[in-house]
């Protein structure tokens, strides 16, 4: 809980030390073992380092994750970031096709519009 705390008052930071947190959340995947800590370290480099390397770290995770929205979510924000627009809209869907909080599909819609993979309109 100690290390889930220094991420959380990182988070409440002026300015996100992005590096710290990645190595917290690696700290915490020794200790307990979980794709979804490894999928919020992932997330935590592509901030620190890119989001070339924080794909690097989500892909190998699709396998575990597959079924998990917000897997699909942080797929699709790297791609986009990195400009591939068709594959990005493709792990937005399946986000979207995933959630099931309003607020959450929202996002998604408009995220999906953004990349040219669809209207914002609820659907």
């Amino acid at each position: 809980y100690a290390l889930q705390a220094a991420v959380a008052a990182l988070h409440a930071e002026e300015e996100t030390d992005w590096r710290q947190i990645a190595t917290l959340y690696g700290r915490l995947s020794e200790l307990a073992p979980s794709p979804v800590v490894d999928l919020n370290r992932a997330v935590a480099v592509a901030m620190a380092d890119g989001p070339e390397r924080g794909l690097e770290l989500v892909e190998p995770l699709a396998a575990q994750l597959g079924s998990y929205h917000l897997f699909h979510s942080a797929r699709a924000d790297l791609l986009r970031r990195l400009g591939r627009l068709d594959e990005a809209a493709e792990s937005y869907r399946l986000a979207l096709d995933l959630a099931d909080e309003d607020v959450e599909r929202s996002f998604l819609r408009r995220r999906l519009a953004q990349v040219g993979g669809a209207p914002e309109q609820p659907g």
